[in-house]
């Protein structure tokens, strides 16, 4: 059987950014992608040190800093939401399609946000690529986040592979089951939808019933609604030191920005 793991993220290595505490790269996350999300609109300038800070922790997490470059595009899409913000906000017309007009306020808006989006995207992508799953639940759990939320993530991390194994086997069985002339199935497009619901209702019900055997068979082992790990990470000096330099820097940009 063919197992499909989107949830192998990490990549070993013992760079500097590996080695750091999982709480340090949590909280230097979270600092950066609130920074850049209280930028103003159109500093350029602060938008520039960001990327580069960006590069500069690929570049210590030696993955190149192509790996995440790559992976933030998917931000792209959903970033394009604010698409219409050039032809809605009122300001210096710059351009004008047919009946719309494009305003210079407007475009330097959904700039803003589109580079806003794509930085934040490229510093989170490289959370899950230096630290193990294990060690971001135990440090999710130090930093007081919700129980109940951390254990959202661990199963819909951990069986996310498993669902998609089970469309892949029903898959297989639609295939095993219908003929096709010249690689083209037959039915009619009502057809096709009403055998893709089936799949979906499917899919759900060997979801639902799988997690209940899950469930019983954590509780048959005393599990108490906490994952446990044997030798949990330990914050130094280093570790502090590095987090405040990071902060400094994330300071600066700030400052900048609004100045």
């Amino acid at each position: 059987m063919i197992h499909i793991h989107l949830a192998d993220q990490y990549k070993s290595g013992s760079s500097l950014i590996h080695q750091l505490d999982p709480r340090i790269k949590i909280i230097g996350t979270i600092l950066f992608v609130v920074a850049a999300t209280v930028l103003p609109f159109g500093a350029w300038l602060p938008y520039t040190f960001l990327w580069l800070g960006s590069l500069a922790a690929a570049a210590l997490s030696r993955l190149g800093w192509s790996y995440a470059l790559k992976r933030s595009f998917v931000a792209l899409p959903f970033a394009l939401a604010a698409i219409t913000l050039p032809f809605t906000i009122v300001g210096q017309p710059i351009a004008h399609i047919g009946s719309f007009t494009i305003s210079a306020e407007g475009s330097v808006r959904f700039l803003s946000i589109l580079i806003k989006s794509w930085v934040s995207v490229q510093i989170a992508m490289m959370l899950p690529a230096t630290t193990r799953f294990a060690d971001l639940l135990w440090a999710m759990r130090e930093l007081r986040i919700p129980k109940p939320l951390v254990g959202i993530v661990s199963f819909m991390y951990r069986y996310l592979f498993v669902f998609a194994d089970e469309a892949l086997r029903l898959l297989r069985a639609r295939a095993a089951r219908s003929a096709t002339i010249d690689n083209k199935g037959g039915g009619s497009l009502w057809w096709r939808g009403k055998i893709a619901g089936g799949m979906v209702g499917n899919l759900a019900l060997r979801a639902f019933e799988r997690s209940e055997r899950i469930y019983d068979a954590m509780i048959s082992r005393g599990f108490q609604d906490e994952i446990k790990i044997l030798a949990p990470p330990r914050l130094t000096n280093h570790d502090v030191t590095l987090l405040i330099i990071w902060v400094i820097c994330l300071a600066t940009v700030l400052l900048i920005g609004f100045i």
